[in-house]
């Protein structure tokens, strides 16, 4: 039926609808991302920790109880997290005065090394550093706004958050029900496959991607401490974090902690420590991911860099870490929509075997010894 309704409407109008479609979903998107954020992460945590909740009931648990005790100790394991931060950022913070009086010492050996090798005025240089230092004071009021209004978020986030999962699994069969009744009788088998492969998708992604996170912080932080520096566990820590956003994360990651390296060590030291980041990215590419996270995710590198700049675009920090598994549960949605096939291939990461084979024209070859007598009856028809 569907098949024949595109056949009556034109391309363009279809691609048209399509647009429309996909702007409809980002306004909504950007207009709503604190409401529709902490639902998705929620989801997500709620798919993760199901197991777990279904075990507990199997040993006769009460059901409430039952949810509660994933929850206490993913909280407890939050708290852990902001403990640990707190006081890293501590010991951070009483090295930042003498951080900042290297970064002095740098910015005038900067400034010495482009008047003597550009020629360039150090009074000009200097204005402009004075300049953009006093752009920076200005605006100072804005970014204070900016971050309290993050961190309000961020703990109304943490309440939420909680209260999303435990009422998403208490009311999974009445959500189940719902979706049973979208669909009809005959695609229910249809469904429940989808269903399924999102949940093993989502549960594979996420312990997983917490595994890799674990190792990345490890290598990280003794790769650190080996080249001797300072608060080797915080920055391992902040690359785990980083690194779940795929490529944007990481670039971020070396480039600032290079730079920090660079003014409290020396020039070398920044260089080594490139040096470790792109060794420790190669071991996650070709090690870590295909074996941990393996081939779940089956997402183009071109899709996955454009899901996750749309997403930090949305939506910041929280669109680009959702980005990746929000596209693949869309992509395994769309294998199994009929006309939504040709965009979850456009997603996935399978090659066409030749590129002769992708476009059938239907036009017949002929043989070569028939050649010639084809070529005499279209000369006797013209004649």
């Amino acid at each position: 039926m569907i098949g024949k309704l595109q056949s009556f409407v034109p391309l363009y109008m279809r691609a048209s609808i399509v647009l429309l479609g996909i702007l409809s979903f980002f306004f909504i998107v950007y207009v709503g991302q604190n409401i529709i954020l902490p639902l998705v992460f929620s989801v997500l945590v709620a798919i993760l920790i199901n197991p777990l909740v279904n075990f507990l009931i199997l040993k006769r648990i009460n059901k409430i109880i039952a949810i509660a005790i994933p929850l206490l100790i993913a909280l407890a394991l939050m708290g852990g997290i902001i403990v640990f931060f707190s006081s890293q950022f501590n010991s951070f913070t009483e090295a930042l005065p003498q951080l900042r009086i290297k970064f002095n010492e740098l910015l005038v050996q900067l400034v010495d090394w482009l008047h003597r090798n550009f020629n360039l005025s150090s009074e000009r240089i200097n204005e402009w550093i004075s300049t953009k230092t006093a752009e920076q004071v200005d605006n100072s009021s804005k970014i204070i706004g900016s971050t309290v209004n993050r961190i309000t978020q961020f703990f109304v986030l943490v309440l939420l958050v909680p209260v999303y999962i435990f009422l998403l699994i208490y009311y999974k069969p009445l959500l189940l029900k719902f979706i049973s009744k979208l669909f009809p009788v005959d695609l229910h088998a249809e469904v429940v496959d989808v269903l399924r492969e999102i949940k093993q998708l989502v549960q594979h992604y996420l312990v997983g991607l917490l595994l890799e996170m674990f190792i990345i912080a490890g290598l990280t932080s003794l790769g650190l401490f080996l080249l001797g520096i300072q608060n080797p566990v915080l920055f391992g820590v902040i690359t785990a974090l980083l690194n779940t956003i795929p490529y944007v994360g990481v670039l971020v990651a070396n480039i600032s902690f290079a730079t920090i390296a660079l003014i409290t060590k020396s020039p070398s030291s920044a260089l080594f420590v490139l040096i470790l980041y792109i060794v420790i990215q190669f071991i996650d590419n070709n090690i870590i991911v295909p074996r941990i996270i393996g081939a779940k995710v089956k997402i183009n590198a071109l899709a996955t860099i454009l899901t996750v700049l749309i997403g930090g675009e949305l939506c910041g920090i929280a669109g680009m870490f959702l980005a990746i598994p929000v596209t693949a549960v869309f992509k395994v949605i769309c294998d199994h929509i009929e006309p939504l096939e040709p965009i979850g291939y456009l997603l996935g990461d399978t090659m066409p075997a030749s590129k002769r084979s992708i476009f059938k024209t239907g036009r017949v070859q002929l043989p070569v010894e028939n050649k010639g007598e084809v070529q005499k009856k279209s000369e006797e028809k013209k004649e």
